[in-house]
């Protein structure tokens, strides 16, 4: 961590068992996995705690970017299924299937959640992924808004090899991704290993760089670019391509029509104009 990042840590941030949050520059949040002797695999608590963070910087008002990266070999190894208490369920053995289902419900559901806490975070979200990404660690990205690795990442849809489905993300998001159904068949039924030459040819991650430092030095950069930007112009932007992606052209515009009513009264808006007008250095803008 650089001497800026130890020393603009936010104290009032909460402190987590899995996962480090720290500030890299203004504006700018790294969560980043941190059970490096586990190859960050998810055990109960951080599943708990992934989205936890999530939803607490989408209310910071420092906050305007984060960050998502992964301390020691790994980005994941996905499940740790050493975790008995993952998918544990408490409660009589001889209770009816019906609600033994009922708590594996709400079991999927609550893991469900702590992903798709990236997807509504309003602050972009920037997964830098480094060596392997494994099972739940695809869902994971899969909910992140821009994806870089480096040249040593690879991406397994490993459930099927377990035992089970994919049901946290991977087969929902994944498709719309990438835009080809066929390919996610393949590797959704097959389990095989996409390196990280495939991941930018498919489109799943936008820039492949040679190791983690580089990685992670691109993603902060392009971090501090969107920081820049008016925090009420690029949250309502992640709103509405995430709001497009799942709705109609004619809804979509209505959605951003509503929006945009009340948000093109923001001063960001005249600041922005005014300084490209007169070829100003970029406008310092408000907290959102």
């Amino acid at each position: 961590m650089s001497f800026l990042a130890r020393n603009c840590s936010n104290s009032s941030m909460p402190q987590y068992e899995t996962i480090a949050v720290s500030v890299h520059s203004p504006f700018v949040y790294n969560v980043e996995l941190n059970r490096p002797d586990r190859l960050n695999a998810l055990n109960k608590t951080m599943w708990r705690e992934i989205g936890e963070a999530f939803q607490t910087l989408s209310d910071d008002k420092e906050c305007r970017v984060i960050v998502l990266s992964a301390s020691g070999k790994a980005f994941t190894a996905g499940l740790d299924l050493t975790d008995a208490s993952l998918l544990a369920q408490s409660g009589d053995e001889d209770e009816d299937i019906a609600r033994r289902c009922q708590r594996m419900y709400k079991i999927i559901k609550s893991y469900q959640g702590s992903f798709t806490a990236l997807e509504k975070c309003s602050k972009p979200v920037l997964c830098a992924v480094h060596g392997p990404c494994v099972g739940a660690g695809v869902d994971m990205a899969s909910a992140a808004d821009i994806r870089l690795c480096s040249s040593d990442a690879w991406f397994q849809i490993k459930e099927v090899d377990i035992g089970l489905a994919a049901d946290v993300g991977t087969l929902q998001r994944l498709p719309k991704a990438i835009g080809s159904l066929s390919l996610v068949n393949e590797l959704a039924y097959t389990a095989r290993k996409f390196l990280a030459a495939e991941a930018k040819e498919c489109g799943f991650v936008n820039t492949v760089y040679p190791d983690k430092e580089s990685l992670l030095k691109a993603a902060f950069e392009m971090a501090t670019s969107i920081a820049s930007k008016s925090p009420v112009a690029v949250q309502m932007t992640k709103r509405s391509i995430v709001f497009s992606r799942d709705h109609t052209v004619d809804e979509s515009l209505e959605h951003i029509a509503t929006w945009n009513q009340a948000l093109l009264q923001s001063e960001d808006l005249m600041m922005s104009a005014m300084a490209a007008a007169t070829k100003s250095p970029p406008p310092t803008f408000s907290k959102l």
